[in-house]
């Protein structure tokens, strides 16, 4: 597609085209958007009081990628990412107060406690994690899409990384597998220009990710991720081309994060101009409501309704977390191992 990294112009095409989604899935997809936003920054919040544990890397600003690409996903498809995992998680359908009860180590949470930020996983959602070592989520996503396969059960695996990841060598032999048997790989680069604090210019010889698989003979598609109209569509189309038999496919998605790497990064890399200027002509979340506005699909008094309603339903989440029990030493060594006969890790 060839789209300039927040080059001038695209600001303004993408305030001005209008609304292409149909009114309930643009609304639904402002509001999964905003909950998002509003759960990654009440997890800072309370990571800096000290009620998260670890490393705790926020999603903020990068909205627009999961929500527009989960819409595409159907019953049984699966989702694996990296360590920046707590909005797929929610855009899975996870109950925000166990994910939040997870992130502060609480036995109500989706791994008793015991996975935090960057390990959990829900089975009934097909979330199989957050995983902290980068790229190691890419050959395990591959395998459950061999599995898809294998059942012949018209799934697919979306599998989530980053820029800094697309270096890493376990994701070329994961993409070599994937095109040799054809598996229904859905591979989505969230591009958002810093691998921890190096810019994608600074570590990559060739900067459009959608040509990664080129080699392979995977095709690839660069995309606006901070545009979920754009997102959703591209999904569609990407989705269709896996679900066909085609084998699979690469999305590289050009969005930005606008904190630090992880909690911990003062991010000063680069200019605070920069983030500024993302934050104010591109964010995702502004771009749909103006359009949802502009179009009359909604008005300002609903837009602040549902935004009270989701600042009382994080805010709930935050609430339930820090009420839940902490897990009792008898957890320290359950789901450890498993030996033959022992199915329950004990």
């Amino acid at each position: 597609m060839g789209l300039q990294f927040y080059g001038e112009g695209m600001v303004s095409k993408a305030t001005k085209k209008k609304t292409k989604l149909p009114k309930q899935q643009a609304i639904e997809f402002w509001t999964d958007m905003a909950l998002i936003r509003r759960f990654e920054e009440r997890c800072g919040q309370i990571y800096a009081m000290g009620q998260i544990g670890g490393f705790c890397h926020l999603y903020i600003g990068q909205e627009a990628v999961v929500v527009g690409l989960q819409a595409t996903a159907q019953d049984g498809d699966q989702v694996i990412t990296g360590y920046r995992d707590h909005a797929h998680m929610l855009a899975c359908g996870m109950d925000p107060n166990r994910v939040m009860a997870e992130l502060t180590g609480r036995m109500d949470g989706y791994s008793k406690g015991k996975g935090g930020s960057m390990h959990m996983f829900s089975i009934e959602k097909n979330f199989f994690g957050g995983h902290g070592i980068v790229g190691a989520q890419v050959p395990l996503g591959t395998g459950l899409a061999f599995a898809n396969k294998y059942r012949d059960n018209n799934n697919i695996a979306f599998i989530y990384f980053g820029d800094g990841a697309a270096n890493q060598g376990q994701v070329y032999e994961s993409f070599n597998m994937a095109k040799l048997w054809n598996l229904p790989c859905l591979y989505v680069i969230e591009n958002n220009r810093y691998a921890m604090g190096t810019s994608v210019s600074r570590a990559s010889s060739q900067t459009d990710l959608s040509h990664r698989g080129a080699s392979f003979d995977i095709p690839g598609a660069q995309v606006d991720g901070m545009d979920v109209e754009a997102v959703y569509a591209a999904g569609k189309k990407a989705v269709a081309h896996v679900r066909s038999g085609k084998g699979p496919f690469i999305l590289e998605m050009l969005t930005y994060r606008y904190r630090g790497h992880s909690m911990s990064d003062p991010a000063k890399y680069r200019k605070r101009e920069e983030v500024d200027k993302v934050r104010n002509e591109t964010d995702p979340i502004k771009l749909l409501e103006a359009r949802l506005l502009a179009d009359g699909l909604i008005d300002e008094g609903q837009i602040a309704a549902r935004r009270n309603d989701i600042k009382e339903k994080i805010e709930q989440a935050v609430d339930f977390a820090l009420a839940a029990p902490l897990p009792p030493e008898t957890e320290l060594m359950v789901d450890i191992l498993a030996d033959s006969g022992d199915t329950h890790g004990r």
